[in-house]
């Protein structure tokens, strides 16, 4: 991979993997490209507040537009992203609400050895699944950014990448709901890559993390990991990336306990045929606090499968399970099954329709949490 196709792939790879089936095409703007897109969707939620034991059904109307900008030169590659998802709640107005999404994203390769990329995110959305309160969304507000610099030619035998990121989040709710939420998160990363062969690469990294809380100061901590893995390029029939090593979470305040544990990341593509995609995903971390527990030890999995079996018709496919330990409270343990099927109909370049279905299983030794849901879609997705 040249310099050229490395600024090409930071600044236009996350709209090519969201476009599963369709060829959006480009509108030149003088040296800016825009691409817009639209998604009008209608989905059927038979629980959309799984804290409600009346389990709440509703039909939702979701209109999605997108517009993505796109710059590149020589040694640059620039894009800006906005999408505003406006979903509509029948028999339900206090749910309705507008989702913004910004994402602006720059690369820069000053020479062969040297490369840095940035991104600045802003997010203001609702959720009405899980919430604080069974009567309200959660309504929050996330803003950050990260930079990463990198060490080392694309070919070389070795490479080093430095990055660091901060996110601010926030929430809207009043009478002191989700205020144990609001924090402040910055972190760093270190990760050297060693040249195995052909397309892997050997890694090792070291990230450290720091949670300030606004409102919980019990939930103040520094999380810190060590890892090692392989990277495989995405051109290869087995790619992506799998790391396994050891995680703490040491609390600021001396009445919340420490903790440590393995963990691992795994996210790997397998394409047997380029028609036909499998997909593993594993994950075992400390996640943030929630519903009182300083954190919430995960270990989860994920198997998909994408497979094109015409010009016309492609389907995905997956099921996820994953095991929640809310740790800090009184032993809540949750166990998740979770499973999805879509069926993609692509009628033109510029117009692609889907049908799917999603169900969701909550088994939790606190009866209070548990729950089904299910939600059946018709989405039509438009382009240039």
């Amino acid at each position: 991979m040249n310099r050229q196709q490395w600024l090409a792939c930071l600044a236009v790879a996350p709209w090519q993997l969201g476009a599963w089936a369709m060829d959006p095409q480009k509108i030149e703007l003088g040296p800016v490209n825009l691409t817009p897109t639209l998604e009008i969707s209608e989905r059927y939620d038979d629980n959309f507040r799984t804290l409600d034991r009346d389990e709440e059904s509703a039909w939702i109307t979701s209109v999605k537009p997108t517009l993505l900008f796109t710059r590149e030169t020589r040694n640059t590659g620039y894009q800006f992203e906005y999408s505003a998802d406006s979903q509509t709640y029948l028999d339900h107005a206090s749910a309705n609400h507008v989702d913004h999404d910004a994402n602006l994203r720059g690369a820069w390769a000053f020479d062969a050895r040297n490369r840095l990329d940035g991104t600045l995110t802003y997010r203001r959305g609702e959720d009405t699944a899980d919430t604080a309160d069974d009567r309200e969304n959660d309504k929050y507000t996330q803003q950050g950014g990260r930079l990463k610099y990198s060490f080392g030619a694309l070919s070389a035998m070795n490479q080093l990448e430095l990055g660091g990121g901060y996110v601010q989040q926030r929430y809207r709710n009043g009478g002191g709901i989700n205020d144990d939420k609001e924090r402040n998160t910055s972190n760093v990363v270190g990760t050297w890559f060693h040249r195995l062969g052909g397309s892997t690469r050997g890694l090792v990294e070291l990230s450290y993390a720091d949670y300030d809380y606004l409102d919980a100061a019990y939930r103040n901590s520094k999380g810190t990991r060590v890892l090692v893995g392989i990277d495989r390029d995405v051109s290869a029939k087995l790619s992506g990336m799998a790391r396994v090593g050891y995680e703490r979470k040491d609390f600021d305040s001396s009445t919340s306990n420490d903790y440590g544990s393995g963990t691992w990341e795994v996210g790997m593509d397998y394409k047997p045929r380029d028609y036909s995609v499998f997909s593993v995903n594993l994950r075992r971390a400390f996640d943030e606090g929630d519903d009182g527990a300083n954190t919430v030890h995960v270990t989860s999995s994920r198997l998909g499968w994408r497979h094109t079996w015409s010009p016309f018709f492609a389907t995905d496919t997956h099921v996820r399970h994953a095991e929640r330990d809310y740790l800090g409270t009184g032993g809540r343990q949750d166990k998740l099954n979770s499973a999805g099927a879509e069926l993609i109909y692509t009628a033109t370049r510029w117009a692609e329709v889907s049908l799917g279905y999603q169900r969701w299983d909550n088994d939790s030794n606190v009866a209070s949490e548990e729950y089904v849901r299910n939600i059946y879609l018709l989405s039509v997705k438009f382009t240039l």
